[in-house]
């Protein structure tokens, strides 16, 4: 059939508009999958719009929990949406920090996480299947906890000064200290305080609160534990602390003095906890959760200095530079005590 000039144009004309209608209509509906990044401004200023989980990589109760849930409940009072604490623990905080950096990076799924996880285990575990260091975008860095050096009070030593004495006098071999796992920073701070003295000491992992049981018993000679793990002991008197391990006295224990000024400048070692959420959340997100976080630790300032944490707040950026520098000073540390992790 032939079509005169005409007809030709009507038709090239009518088929030109159809292909621009089904275009039309392919782009309306590839618009539907990219709505949340077309929308993303909207998303930012209304967010949080829904319930915010909030991942801890350890059981409930420890100091990660708490410093989690006491943080997100003020959340959800500013935000007036839940922020709901999921604990997630295995594998030394590996699998919940994975799960999050494994997230959708919409700021509706956050860790607190801890110096383990963060900066000690990227060398600890030979086998990690995420970086925490890449895909995990810090928020803020929470709370400082050092850990405190602590002794019977039954033993004759008393102070710093003395214990490093005792340590040197002991006979090769023969000095031993207990910590709650191999990796953890209680372990790998007595790993950085023998070198710094130049004492060769056995390390006994224990599990629970038999390290404090053969510690009290004299079994064991000393050990650092996390402030707000024995801080209530300290207080009734039952543990000796002699040195925390923070470069600045902490006010959960004024009066007990630093490594760093007893004699060996320089010497940080402890835990501390922080907000992150997956590499790729949106800017403004971060920040919003960063003011927010701020305002909750101005309420809980008072209550995380009774229980051995001191605040520290700042900058994403500041919390980033942080992490990079834990990294390298714990791999060190790692290496050194030749411990590790499958």
């Amino acid at each position: 059939m032939k079509f005169s000039p005409v007809a030709r144009t009507i038709a090239l004309s009518t088929s030109l508009k159809r292909r621009q209608l089904i275009a039309l209509g392919a782009s309306s509906a590839l618009s539907g999958f990219i709505l949340p990044r077309d929308t993303s401004a909207q998303s930012v200023s209304d967010y949080p719009s829904k319930p915010v989980k909030v991942v801890v990589s350890f059981t409930a109760g420890g100091t990660t929990d708490v410093i989690a849930r006491s943080v997100s409940q003020l959340l959800a009072e500013q935000f007036k949406q839940a922020f709901v604490i999921e604990n997630k623990p295995g594998s030394g905080g590996n699998i919940g920090n994975e799960q999050v950096a494994r997230s959708v990076p919409d700021g509706y799924t956050l860790t607190v996480a801890s110096v383990g996880p963060m900066a000690i285990n990227p060398t600890l575990f030979k086998n990690l299947k995420y970086d925490p260091l890449t895909e995990l975008t810090p928020v803020i860095l929470i709370a400082d906890v050092p850990n405190v050096l602590i002794m019977s009070p039954g033993s004759p030593i008393k102070t710093f000064a003395e214990f490093v004495a005792f340590a040197k006098a002991k006979p090769a071999g023969t000095l031993n200290y207990a910590s709650t796992g191999v990796g953890t920073s209680a372990h790998l701070s007595s790993v950085m305080l023998m070198d710094r003295i130049g004492v060769q000491a056995q390390h006994i992992p224990y599990k629970g609160a038999e390290a404090l049981n053969d510690l009290l018993a004299g079994r064991i000679d000393f050990m650092f534990a996390t402030i707000p793990s024995v801080i209530g002991q300290i207080k009734a008197g039952k543990l000796l602390p002699l040195a925390v391990s923070s470069l600045k006295p902490s006010r959960s224990l004024p009066g007990v003095p630093t490594v760093s000024e007893s004699g060996y400048p320089g010497f940080a070692a402890g835990s501390w906890f922080g907000m992150l959420a997956p590499t790729g959340t949106p800017r403004p997100i971060i920040d919003k959760l960063n003011a927010g976080v701020k305002l909750a630790m101005i309420k809980l300032e008072q209550r995380f200095v009774a229980e051995g944490a001191d605040p520290v707040g700042g900058s994403p950026e500041e919390f980033k530079d942080f992490i990079q520098k834990e990294y390298i000073k714990w791999k060190k540390v790692v290496i050194d005590s030749g411990a590790s992790a499958r």
